[in-house]
């Protein structure tokens, strides 16, 4: 169930979708292609002005330890047991680090090849989680391009990218 980065690389990558479900860089699939930059950017701001108030009480009240510390955490056990989650593939294709004449890429599958720019195989999410459930089956991954366009039918049966 690991999947190879390889061909016009400096390094060859192995990729193992199986303990992505600890990785903090993972998303929800569901709600990734629905947000847009202007409201991530607005969420960051409110962010910064939600922690500004948060020091501001510690100051004048003193430290509070939050009564729903438990609930967040099987908040968070929940979300991980039932979600549907997917991994950004822009930092695994970095760190193999095409070579400057790299063009294209293909996603090698059992049921096909699907050659796609370089530039657009920064933008794939590869989704290694349904439900809770890794992809064993049509997996390990379901492959969805950056801009949702194959939502409804994500690339499956994902065996290795090789770098052209």
């Amino acid at each position: 169930m690991v999947i190879v980065i390889k061909g016009n690389v400096k390094f060859t990558i192995t990729l193992d979708p199986s303990v992505w479900i600890f990785d903090d860089r993972k998303v929800d699939v569901h709600t990734y292609f629905t947000r847009h930059p202007q409201i991530e950017q607005q969420e960051d701001i409110d962010d910064i002005q939600n922690i500004s108030a948060y020091w501001d009480r510690e100051i004048q009240e003193g430290a509070v330890s939050p009564p729903t510390l438990q609930t967040e955490k099987q908040f968070e056990k929940e979300k991980i047991l039932t979600g549907t989650f997917g991994m950004p593939f822009a930092p695994f294709l970095r760190n193999a680090e095409p070579n400057e004449n790299a063009t294209q890429f293909t996603i090698v599958t059992e049921n096909g090849d699907t050659t796609i720019s370089l530039a657009d195989a920064y933008e794939l999410l590869l989704c290694f989680s349904k439900d809770g459930k890794p992809l064993k089956e049509d997996g390990p991954v379901h492959i969805y391009f950056g801009d949702g366009s194959n939502r409804d039918n994500p690339i499956t049966h994902v065996r290795a990218f090789i770098v052209e």
